[in-house]
């Protein structure tokens, strides 16, 4: 891929909308804009211009365009735009001249790349970009412009400026060791290594990222007509289950999606778990079951008006120990169930809609921090706990009583780990991996 020439590309999304912006980007942005935009002018950077598209005597669209000269721009390259009106033929028309002038078709995420390459941003920002774009709630989004505004890289410059402080005071050791007692260097390295290696693993929680970028798995389990389905109706504002007196009536798992101050919560309804000779519902409470024990929340829903059944008893048992919320349904009748015979037990009715905001914030209250951690990308986890693995095993050698020239080697591998957070340290083929899952215009 050539850095150094113009590429062009479609930066919105393809289809019919209101407005379609072409972008070029690389060192002849201004001529071929130049070459296709009417009236023809002396471009102040940074300007919105009026106009039309213009190429061989034909119009294109009337739009409005826009030079943004380098270092001021997305990929501090001279980058300019076109805003065209929305639909495929004039941002396909417009892009055909671009290439016909001597443009090349942007690959994935290679504007991004290029800002990443011409050092505007750290590989961690770009990969917030993507983050951004592709967040469903608002706490990934949030979680995407803290990475995009510098979260990631001001926390990983800190570890890295740490580590360096513990390698300068090894290389001091060595090379003032009249100075420098090997017992004085030894214990400073190995209570450094520990405190940042403990710092790097506080700083990932896999769970809360995937929360936050993924959605909460949330189950719904109970024995048949305890109000599942009533449940999931009434919580997701829609009929997604069929509700009926009929028992059994649910035989797979019916999903529903909702979004809960910013976290998007994937409910199941499940079949109800009771004792059965029936095949097909068979395979519906063996699918409830592996829905219950993949979810990150079970809500167990008990018939309030209604005494406890030996179906219920086992599954209050069986979610003994795993994230859980009770629910005694169907709170608008004569209850046969006690509140206080339950840890924290919810009283609700799906029929009348009470108690469904109760609930609601019981849900979220298993999303708490889903997000804020500071590393918040799968990839930036996996090399912060490589480093802190290497930090790790620094200390340990030097408990141990080796030399702590030895131990600088597993630093020096913490280091390089860090680096490829941020791509201070970074091969091709690494950068290839991460803009190819770019779409292409970004």
């Amino acid at each position: 891929m050539h850095e150094t020439d113009t590429i062009a590309a479609l930066a919105t999304a393809p289809g019919t909308g209101g407005i379609a912006i072409v972008r070029i980007s690389g060192p002849d942005a201004e001529k071929l804009l130049s070459a296709l935009f009417t009236p023809a002018r002396k471009w102040e950077s940074h300007r919105l211009y009026y106009g039309h598209a213009v190429y061989q005597g034909e119009t294109l669209d009337e739009c409005m365009a826009v030079l943004m000269r380098a270092p001021r721009s997305y990929t501090r390259e001279d980058v300019a735009e076109i805003h065209l009106h929305g639909g495929d033929w004039a941002a396909r028309s417009v892009l055909s001249a671009l290439y016909a002038l001597g443009a090349r078709a942007a690959g994935a995420g290679e504007f991004t790349r290029r800002a990443f390459l011409n050092g505007r941003i750290d590989l961690s920002r770009a990969e917030a970009v993507m983050a951004l774009i592709s967040a469903e709630g608002g706490r990934a989004a949030r979680a995407a412009v803290r990475q995009l505004s510098g979260g990631v890289s001001a926390f990983i410059k800190g570890a890295q400026e740490e580590l360096i402080t513990i390698l300068s005071g090894v290389a001091a050791a060595i090379d003032y060791p009249e100075e420098i007692s090997f017992e004085e260097a030894a214990g400073s390295l190995e209570s450094g290594a520990r405190a940042l290696a403990q710092k790097l693993e506080a700083a990932c929680d896999e769970r809360g990222a995937r929360i936050a970028e993924q959605g909460l798995e949330v189950v719904l389990c109970g024995r048949p007509n305890v109000g599942k389905s009533s449940l999931l109706n009434a919580i997701s504002r829609q009929e997604r289950a069929i509700v009926t007196d009929i028992p059994g009536t649910t035989r797979d798992i019916i999903r529903a999606d909702v979004m809960l101050s910013g976290i998007r919560v994937h409910f199941s309804d499940t079949a109800g778990i009771r004792e059965h000779t029936d095949a097909i519902e068979t395979i519906g409470v063996a699918r409830a079951r592996q829905a219950i024990a993949g979810a990150d929340v079970v809500i167990v829903v008990l018939d309030a008006s209604r005494k406890l059944t030996k179906e219920d008893q086992e599954l209050l048992s069986q979610v003994e120990g795993i994230p859980s919320i009770i629910v005694l349904n169907k709170g608008d009748l004569p209850m046969q169930l006690s509140p206080s015979d339950f840890k924290d037990a919810i009283v609700l009715s799906a029929a009348q809609g009470m108690g469904l905001e109760a609930l609601e914030q019981r849900i979220l209250s298993f999303a708490a921090g889903a997000g804020e951690s500071a590393l918040t990308q799968a990839r930036h986890m996996a090399l912060a706990r490589q480093a802190a693995r290497s930090l790790y095993q620094a200390a340990n050698a030097c408990q141990m009583g080796e030399a702590v020239d030895m131990a600088a080697v597993d630093l020096h591998d913490a280091l390089d780990a860090l680096g490829r957070i941020t791509g201070d340290q970074v091969d091709e083929r690494l950068i290839d991996d991460i803009f190819s899952r770019f779409c292409v215009g970004k």
